[in-house]
This record gives C-alpha cells, structure tokens and sequence, in this order.
C-alpha cells in the first residue's frame, strides 16, 4: 500500500506537468492557468451543489428511520472529487469532474461496496485474526424499513427482521499463542 501511494505521489504531479506544458504551448501560458482556475471554480460549485443534495439525501433516508450507508459513500466520494478538484491539473479536475457525475459514482460506489463485502467475507472467514472466542449469541437481520412496534423475529415481508442467525462469537484480545502464525507479528 505504501509503494503504491508513494508511486501516486511521484506520477500524477509528473503527468500533470505534462499535460499543462503541452496545453499551455498549444494555447499559451495565460489561458492555461485561465482554463485550470475556470475548470476549479466549475467544479467546486458542482460540488457544493452535490453535496447539498447529498446532506438533504441522508435527512431523508434518516427521518425515514433507514441507515443512509449509499448516501454516505456518495458522499466520502463527492468529497473526494473536491479534493481532486483542488489539486492543479487537468488530469486531476478531469477525474474530479467525473466523480461528480451520479452514473460515475454509482460505479464506483458499486465497485466499492464489493471491495468492502469480500475484505469482510474474508475477516470472517478467518475469525478476526483469531481474537474471537465461542459464545453464544442470536443476531437479528434488520430490515431498515421496519415500522416501530411491529418488528417481529421471523419475518420475511420487509416489515420487519429478518430470519433468527445463531453466532457463535465474542472479542477477547488475543495473546501470541491464540494467534495463527501466518498473522504474527
């Protein structure tokens, strides 16, 4: 992960110097830096309007009573093309500027989401790095569109929660012996 940042660092600011010098000999220096501060200003208001539309968005799916989790990573990402757009360069604001369009994040929002399902599928399958212990627990699925007072165990109906899942598991901060020796330190 370090390598890979460390690469962004020395690439994106080389690639953007590239592609300013090579605008700015087609057009000249002044429009270049005319153009880089037009297409920041562009994208800061669509930004700010983005993002308004992202707070009233999760207003909503709270008062609704549902966890705006879709809301809330649009949002991380419409935060994210803002910094983008910060960042002089044409490289940059192009992505930022990408970001901000609603079909661009549903995409990347999807691509997300089955990035963080497998990580958590494979948390899982290894037990936490072995710091959980058996006990017994009864978890309820919930179904965020459940009216109050008439969640029942058992239903299937979208009213309420969902099937009864039996875990078998409780955090104990592990030792060394408790740890599997391909996840020591």
């Amino acid at each position: 992960m370090f390598g890979l940042l460390a690469l962004l660092f020395l690439v994106v600011p080389i690639v953007e110097l590239y592609v300013i010098v090579q605008v700015a000999q087609g057009f000249g220096v002044l429009p270049t830096i005319v153009l880089v501060m037009v297409v920041s200003a562009v994208g800061a208001w669509l930004c700010k309007r983005e993002g308004l539309g992202l707070i009233r968005r999760v207003q909503r799916e709270v008062e609704a009573g549902r966890v705006p989790t879709s809301a809330l990573i649009d949002g991380f990402l419409v935060l994210f093309a803002g910094a983008l757009l910060l960042t002089p360069g044409f490289v940059t604001d192009l992505l930022g500027l990408a970001l901000l369009l609603p079909p661009v994040r549903l995409a990347v929002r999807a691509v997300l989401v089955r990035r963080f399902a497998a990580k958590a599928r494979r948390m899982a399958a290894q037990g936490m790095a072995g710091g959980f212990t058996s006990t017994r627990t009864r978890l309820f699925v919930f179904d965020g569109n459940a009216e109050p007072g008439r969640d029942r165990p058992g239903r299937r109906d979208g009213r309420g929660r969902g099937p009864v899942i039996d875990v078998d598991a409780s955090y104990e901060r592990p030792g060394n012996d408790d740890v599997p020796p391909e996840l020591r330190p």
